[in-house]
């Protein structure tokens, strides 16, 4: 069934859900590694179906970006938690100031958890959850997104194939779907996309009392401190803005480094671009921009960019184009002398739009960060320790990484998240296991219940020990 789901088809299948998580009880670790392992070779079994819908949904969309973070980091995501649930699972001693009393903390399914994933990477942000989701013990309810409806379907298809209707499920929709899909009573929502849409997510989840973890996107600032090699920071900022065309949420947004410093990466990234794109529109390996919208949304960032005085450098490859409507691929472009009033300066860039300030030193660039949302994540190019350790303690970040970008969202020992306007919780390995789990405290009493006497009544020669005692 590929056809939109109604607001009641989606209460029928998320009580059965529940209900069915009620009646089976707590999976054992030995389940949720099977479902850990089966999500991972889903993907891994059908990675050509999924490059081909992907690709489709895009217009056009590299092989590489698709295997590479839709499939193969998502399949290492999903493994690496079936390798140590085992071990997640075991409950933590607590200490009692009471003899005999035994305590302890254990780590408790939710229940079923809704994931609302976008378009950019669609099998990523929809399996990337499920990784701490099932490691916790929970099942879950996926609504992808509308905008890459082959791929949407292919999953529609494939977790029915390898999951029971009441371990994972996968509702087709578009934005009316979605609202109906976040007002439901879940145990725990899953929201990855924009602020704004964020804001209405979490509204729509109070009305239940359900908690969210929003993974939402901002401006992520890439800063170039004096001294620093600026070819290596112009490759390595490069090397991220170009995959997937910019359309990332971990993005670079901008870059604020010294005037005397922007010549030498404007010729870094015209050097780059010859190494890496010698062609762009013919080139398989440079993504499209998702739809006609988004590729018109761009291109008027760009012209208000440079009706508002900025200097717009494309970096399309001799005897191209900078951008074609066709194969809406747009080339790289840095941006010079963008100022706040500039939309490009306003919102999230989600393509490969680059501008780059001038800032007079790192104090300046830290106070601009601070001026603005705090970001999903914030990159510092700087060998210097002092400056490092400075610069980490006065910026907040969802994440921060030091002499490169985006370098710490395969990694599945930290934590994924924002903070602040870029989001709430965090995901991936044990992080995950601990975000979609309740850890709750028991405790056994003693036989004699002594510990438990001191509350019952009457109370006057308590009240005397217990004053003495505070007196002592």
């Amino acid at each position: 069934m590929t056809a939109d789901s109604t607001p009641q088809d989606l209460k029928t299948i998320l009580a059965a859900m529940k209900k069915a998580h009620l009646a089976k009880g707590p999976a054992d670790a030995a389940l949720r590694r099977d479902r850990l392992e089966r999500a991972a070779r889903l993907i891994t079994a059908h990675q050509a179906e999924f490059v081909t819908a992907i690709s489709a949904d895009f217009g056009h969309r590299a092989a590489y970006h698709t295997l590479a973070a839709d499939i193969a980091t998502t399949a290492q995501g999903l493994l690496h938690s079936a390798a140590h649930v085992g071990q997640w699972m075991a409950r933590e001693p607590a200490e009692s100031k009471d003899p005999g009393v035994h305590a302890w903390i254990a780590p408790q399914p939710l229940g079923v958890v809704g994931i609302v994933s976008p378009w950019n990477f669609p099998i990523n942000l929809a399996f990337a959850p499920l990784a701490g989701v099932f490691a916790a013990g929970n099942t879950a309810l996926i609504k992808p997104s509308e905008v890459t409806p082959r791929t949407s379907d292919l999953l529609l298809r494939l977790v029915g194939e390898v999951f029971d209707a009441d371990e994972l499920g996968v509702v087709i929709g578009g934005p009316e779907v979605a609202q109906a899909f976040t007002a439901l009573p879940f145990d725990h929502l899953v929201f990855t996309g924009s602020t704004s849409v964020g804001r209405h997510v979490m509204r729509a989840a109070a009305e239940n009392l359900v908690p969210v973890t929003l993974e939402l996107g901002g401006k992520c600032p890439v800063v170039i401190a004096d001294g620093f090699d600026i070819d290596t920071a112009a490759r390595r900022t490069l090397t991220v803005k170009t995959f997937n065309a910019g359309q990332i949420c971990l993005s670079p947004d901008y870059v604020m480094l010294s005037e005397a410093a922007i010549p030498a990466f404007l010729a870094s990234a015209r050097r780059f671009m010859a190494q890496a794109f010698p062609a762009l529109q013919s080139n398989e390996g440079y993504t499209s921009i998702i739809t006609p919208g988004h590729f018109d949304r761009l291109l008027a960032l760009l012209a208000d960019a440079n009706a508002k005085g900025a200097e717009v450098i494309p970096l399309h490859p001799a005897g191209e184009p900078p951008y074609d409507d066709l194969t809406r691929k747009i080339a790289p472009t840095l941006i010079l002398g963008a100022t706040p009033d500039m939309r490009v300066m306003q919102e999230e860039i989600f393509g490969p739009l680059l501008p780059l300030l001038a800032v007079d030193g790192m104090d300046q660039a830290i106070a601009r960060i601070n001026a603005h949302d705090r970001p999903l994540a914030a990159y510092l190019f700087s060998d210097e320790a002092n400056e490092q350790n400075r610069f980490a303690a006065h910026v907040t970040s969802g994440a921060l990484v030091i002499n490169d970008v985006m370098l710490h969202a395969a990694m599945d020992s930290l934590p994924f998240g924002g903070v602040g306007a870029s989001g709430m919780g965090a995901y991936h390995g044990i992080h995950g296991f601990r975000r979609f789990s309740h850890f709750r405290p028991t405790v056994v009493q003693t036989p004699d219940g002594a510990s438990g006497l001191r509350l019952r009544a009457p109370y006057a020669e308590k009240r005397a020990a217990l004053e003495a005692r505070l007196k002592a």
